[in-house]
């Protein structure tokens, strides 16, 4: 069993020398703010400084975990990350290291998520953890489902399980999965380490100390089962449209395997409609010429509801999700550098004429999805 140590519980130093103060820290904002005399009471300034923080935070964790899981027997795996390991380049299609040094799950070209740390036990059982100050956990409960689903896909043979460590107040924590365990610790603070960046003499630091264990590991050794994440999109696409007499296959979105690959995807595209027959239902201005296609995707809510959504690009970095809030249309400019910018870039390539839709074909996918999750609800 994972139980937290009292050493982590109440946030001991002792027995990590200087290594919190040989990480690299995202500073430049705000030291720019501390040397321009912002208050510290300035939102400006709290808002830097509580990344700030988050980042030290993380890394004092990372720090006590390396130390516990070489003591803990029921611990048989810690994948090292940061200056502890041998800095591997990024590899496509496994767990690695990225350039800043932290445990990645990647395409080719995209990161598709990051793990503040990992462990495996003698049980078979794979946490990932997940390390934050923030005091709602909301956006937390987000990420987990989708780095689940990702593990589960590449880790067939471990059980998922998440680590979340988390300061004392934090709120929401009833509302996490059974698969999840909470260690709560006393109130965190990074003064030490933000006194030692600002100050003109720095001090001579300790050399780094580091963890020997058999139970350290390269991310990359962790051998997956393979996953080609573009190659398994357009299956997917293919076999929702490929019923002989419905419009989607919902027997095979609905099952385990699929519903598993929604939440690692968080949505799945079904087809495409031209502008002209959704301009003024969307509000697509007139730089978009009637014949322009707009991709229709199924998303997954946090609530487990699918729904229509569309996405429109323009050029290969510019890309609008339309979506509905209360009936009412939003739209969104998609991060040009994100992972749906390329999926929406292959997809439409991938889409022939016969993944057309019209308006008819689209009410009946809502229609159809609204009475399958009133009927699971």
């Amino acid at each position: 069993m994972l139980e937290i140590s009292k050493s982590i519980k109440t946030l001991d130093y002792s027995d990590i020398g200087d290594n919190l103060l040989h990480y690299d820290y995202n500073v430049k904002h705000l030291l720019s703010l501390i040397n321009k005399g912002v208050d510290r009471d300035d939102p400006l300034f709290l808002s830097s400084y509580r990344s700030f923080e988050g980042e030290v935070f993380e890394n004092f964790v990372y720090e006590k975990l390396l130390r516990y899981a070489a003591e803990n027997d029921d611990v048989e795996k810690f994948v090292l990350k940061g200056y502890h390991q041998n800095k591997f380049k990024a590899y496509a299609n496994t767990l690695s290291i990225s350039e800043k040094q932290q445990i990645v799950y990647r395409t080719k070209s995209r990161e598709i998520s990051e793990f503040d740390a990992m462990l495996v036990t003698k049980d078979k059982e794979l946490y990932f953890v997940e390390m934050t100050l923030v005091k709602s956990v909301l956006k937390l409960r987000k990420r987990l489902r989708k780095k689940k689903a990702l593990l589960e896909i590449i880790f067939p043979d471990y059980k998922i399980k998440s680590l979340i460590i988390l300061n004392e107040g934090a709120t929401g924590i009833k509302q996490f999965p059974d698969y999840c365990k909470v260690w709560l610790t006393d109130e965190f603070s990074a003064k030490n380490v933000l006194d030692y960046i600002t100050v003109e003499n720095q001090k001579k630091l300790l050399s780094k100390q580091k963890v020997h264990s058999d139970k350290m590991v390269e991310a990359h050794t962790l051998k997956n089962y393979p996953f080609r994440y573009y190659n398994t999109m357009s299956w997917i696409t293919k076999t929702l449209r490929k019923h002989n007499k419905h419009i989607l296959d919902m027997n095979f979105l609905m099952s385990e395997k699929t519903q598993r690959f929604i939440d690692l995807y968080n949505k799945f595209y079904v087809g495409y409609i031209s502008v002209g027959e959704v301009r003024e239902e969307l509000g697509i201005d007139s730089k978009y010429n009637d014949e322009h296609r707009v991709i229709v995707a199924i998303e997954k809510k946090h609530s487990d509801e699918i729904v229509v959504t569309y996405y429109l690009q323009l050029t290969r970095k510019n890309l609008l999700l339309y979506s509905y809030d209360d009936d009412k249309i939003t739209k969104e400019k998609k991060d040009p550098y994100g992972i749906t910018v390329t999926e929406v870039y292959h997809i439409d390539k991938m889409m022939n004429d016969s993944y057309k839709l019209n308006n008819s074909q689209i009410k009946l996918i809502k229609k159809l999805l609204r009475e399958r999750f009133e009927r699971d609800n």
